[in-house]
Parts: C-alpha cells; sequence; structure tokens
C-alpha cells in the first residue's frame, strides 16, 4: 500500500484525512474552524448593528426613539421621517452637490496619483527617492494645519462658495501614490520592454499597459477615494458657507440643534447617504480584495 506525503495529514493511497479541512489556506481541525466561524459571526454583528439600529431608527417616530428601556423595533413602522428629510433641505441639492463633489476628486485623482505612481515606479530619474520619501512626508502632517493657510489662499482667489474650491485642493493624494507605486512595482516589465521596442511612448505603456493590469487597485483606491470624500464633512463645511454649496454630511447636520436633535430625520438622511457607498462597494468588490492583498511594500 503506498503513502503519500500531502501538507496537511498523512494518508494512505494519497486520501486526505476528512477530518481536516481546508481554511484560509491551511489545514485545521473542525472543532478550530467552527470556532473561527463564530468569531467571524461574531464580528460582523458588531460591526452590522450600528447600521441596523440606524436603519430601523430612521422608520421610528420620536416617541419610540427616545423611550426607556430603548425599543429596537420600532412599535409602529413610518416613513416621516423620509418624507421631512426631503422637505425640511434641500435634499437633492445636497445629493448633487455630493456627487459632483466625490466623483469629480475620485476620478481626477485615480489620473494624478496614478501617473505620479508610474513616474516613482518605472522611471529612472535623479532623486526619485527622495520625491517618494517627501511625498510620504506630507501623510504626517495633520490636515488640520494647513485648512487656514488654504482657506486665506481660496479667499484670495475668490473660490469661497464654488465647486472649484471644493475640488482643486483634493486633487492629488499622497495614500494613492503610495498605494499605486507599490502596485506598479510588483507588475513584471515583460510588456514595457516589448511595448518600448516597438516604439511605444511612455505615456501609451502607462495608459494602455499599465493601468489595464491594475485594476484591483484602482478598483480599491477607487473605494477609498470615494467613500473618504463622501463622508467628508470638515472640508465642505469650511469652503461653503451657503445653502446651495453644502454637501450631504454637511447639509444633515442642520437636523442638530443647539437644544433638540431630530435623531428620526437624521437617522433616514444617513441612511440615504449610505447607499452609494453600498453601491460602490458593491460594484468593485471584486477586484477590492486583491487589490488589498496584491499591493505589498515592495522596494
Amino acid at each position: 500500500m503506498s503513502v503519500q506525503v500531502t501538507s496537511g495529514a498523512v494518508s494512505p493511497a494519497g486520501k486526505q484525512n476528512p477530518k481536516r479541512k481546508r481554511f484560509m489556506g491551511s489545514r485545521i481541525s473542525p472543532p478550530v474552524q467552527l470556532l473561527l466561524y463564530l468569531l467571524l459571526v461574531s464580528v460582523a454583528v458588531v460591526v452590522g448593528m450600528p447600521f441596523l439600529i440606524m436603519l430601523l431608527t430612521s422608520f421610528k417616530f420620536p416617541t419610540d426613539i427616545i423611550s426607556y428601556p430603548p425599543r429596537f423595533l420600532p412599535t409602529q413602522w413610518t416613513v416621516t421621517n423620509y418624507q421631512l428629510v426631503w422637505t425640511q433641505l434641500p435634499f437633492a441639492m445636497l445629493v448633487r452637490n455630493s456627487l459632483v463633489y466625490s466623483f469629480s476628486i475620485t476620478l481626477i485623482s485615480l489620473f494624478f496619483d496614478s501617473m505620479c505612481a508610474y513616474a516613482l515606479a518605472r522611471l529612472n530619474f535623479r532623486g526619485r527617492n527622495v520625491v517618494f520619501l517627501a511625498i510620504l512626508a506630507t501623510m504626517m502632517v495633520p490636515v488640520q494645519v494647513t485648512l487656514v493657510p488654504l482657506f486665506f489662499n481660496l479667499f484670495e482667489l475668490g473660490w469661497i462658495n464654488t465647486f472649484q474650491g471644493l475640488i482643486v485642493p483634493r486633487l492629488t493624494s499622497a495614500f494613492g501614490i503610495f498605494l499605486l507605486r507599490q502596485f506598479f512595482i510588483s507588475l513584471p516589465r515583460d510588456f514595457e520592454d516589448a511595448a518600448r521596442i516597438d516604439g511605444a511612448s511612455e505615456f501609451r505603456i502607462y495608459w494602455q499597459i499599465v493601468l489595464p493590469l491594475s485594476g484591483p487597485a484602482i478598483a480599491t483606491l477607487f473605494v477609498f477615494h470615494f467613500m473618504y470624500n463622501w463622508n467628508d464633512f470638515l472640508w465642505p463645511l469650511i469652503v461653503t458657507t451657503t445653502a446651495n454649496m453644502r454637501t450631504l454630511p454637511t447639509g444633515l447636520a442642520l437636523f442638530m440643534g443647539e437644544h433638540n436633535i431630530e435623531y428620526g430625520t437624521l437617522m433616514a438622511g444617513a441612511t440615504i447617504a449610505a447607499l452609494p457607498l453600498i453601491i460602490a462597494f458593491l460594484f468593485a468588490q471584486r477586484y477590492f480584495v486583491a487589490g488589498i492583498a496584491l499591493t505589498g511594500i515592495k522596494e
């Protein structure tokens, strides 16, 4: 009788031990596997519970929201809070401003970040590492430090309460440059060398070879950029002072008064505001995990 040695257990005639199953790339016993699944379910419940409470609160009357002891489910379901969101605020305008703000910054930033990352990863020029370290150093500077001088610059340009004032200062990201550079380093150079032999320019190599091979990293950075800018509160609050230029997070803050907070309406608005993020993640989830896994810290 032949004996085959595998990475897991040793079994006769090449048969694997049925008591061991593959989990996350390794073989573990069923009791440990059960504990891991219970841990994952527990973490999922803890992470998802605030979103579930937000959703349920948006369908409650004010008496249910402030009742003691707290009620998890509404005693009577209502959509009044969603109606108030559209009537008490220019909600459609807030959504439009957030979409323009988030998508413009995300798409343009992906273009600029990828070009800079390609130059730092693929082009040999003097001072390349110094430039990369300088870009990384900007990540250590708190955003709040640059708010006041940046506001004065925009004020002198007349860009307060304008889309260019909201968008232009956010068109590049040190994190995006770092993420894409590390991914570009991991790509093989065979296609690029063949394209250079055929006379392709650097921009054509970047646009037609490197970018199509970087789908996971681009999708990952798209989700990060869109999520950050869609939820951004501080920067739009500083640059905009009129209701017609407010974004969704700053507009929802109007429901929080000095002495009263409209919890139901606020939760309804927050639920609507979360939908674009969920949709963006569902479309990009195919590449999201791959982008995180393949983007290593290589030199």
